[in-house]
C-alpha cells in the first residue's frame, strides 16, 4: 500500500474520521503503510485522515533518549477515547500535514486513553509529555482540527501569510 501525505490546505483534512469496526488485514496493511510513511517523513505521529483514510486511526513513536525511533516503541491506537485529562503544558508543535511550520501550542499536560489495538483488543494508556501532546495532535486530526486551527486570530493571520509566501517560491523554482 503506497500513501502520500495530504497536505494543508486540503479540504480532507477538515473531514471527522470514522469508527473503525473492521480489525482485519486491509487495517494491518494500513497501519503497516502508515509506519513506514511516517518514520520517512521524520514524524513522531500521523493519523490515517493524513494519509487519505478517514478512519480513527493513528501512530505514534515519540523517539528514546538517542533520537532512535525503534518499531518495537510504536504505538498504534484505533478509535480512541480520552477518559482524564490535567495540567496544562505549551509545546512548539509542526505537523507533516504543514510541513516547514512550527508553533507554540497549549495542551493537556497528562491524560488517560482508552482506545483498541490492531487485533481490536481494547487497552488504557496514561500519558504524559511529549506523548501526551502528540496524542492530543493527532486525536485533533480525526476531529478535523489542525493545530494551526488553535492559534489566536494574530498568529493564525501572520501563518496564511508566511504560507502563502512560502508557497510562491515553491512555485518559482
Amino acid at each position: 500500500m503506497k500513501l502520500t501525505i495530504v497536505e494543508y490546505p486540503d479540504k480532507r483534512l477538515k473531514e471527522k474520521s470514522l469508527v473503525v469496526e473492521k480489525f482485519d488485514q486491509e487495517l494491518h496493511s494500513l497501519l503497516d503503510a502508515m509506519y513506514d510513511m511516517m518514520i520517512e517523513s521524520n514524524g513522531i505521529g500521523l493519523a490515517a485522515i493524513q494519509v487519505a483514510h478517514p478512519k480513527r486511526v493513528l501512530i505514534l513513536n515519540i523517539p528514546d533518549e538517542d533520537g532512535e525511533q525503534p518499531k518495537e516503541n510504536l504505538i498504534e491506537i484505533i478509535n480512541p477515547v480520552i477518559t482524564s485529562k490535567e495540567g496544562v503544558a505549551t509545546y512548539q508543535e509542526g505537523c507533516l500535514s504543514v510541513p516547514g511550520f512550527y508553533e507554540e501550542i497549549e495542551r493537556f499536560e497528562t491524560l488517560s486513553l482508552n482506545y483498541q489495538d490492531r487485533d481490536g483488543n481494547t487497552k488504557t494508556l496514561e500519558a504524559d509529555g511529549l506523548l501526551s501532546i502528540a496524542i492530543q495532535h493527532e486525536m485533533d486530526h480525526l476531529e478535523g482540527v489542525l493545530f494551526i486551527d488553535k492559534l489566536s486570530y494574530s498568529r493564525r493571520k501572520k501563518f496564511e501569510k508566511e504560507y502563502k509566501r512560502v508557497q510562491k517560491e515553491k512555485k518559482q523554482r
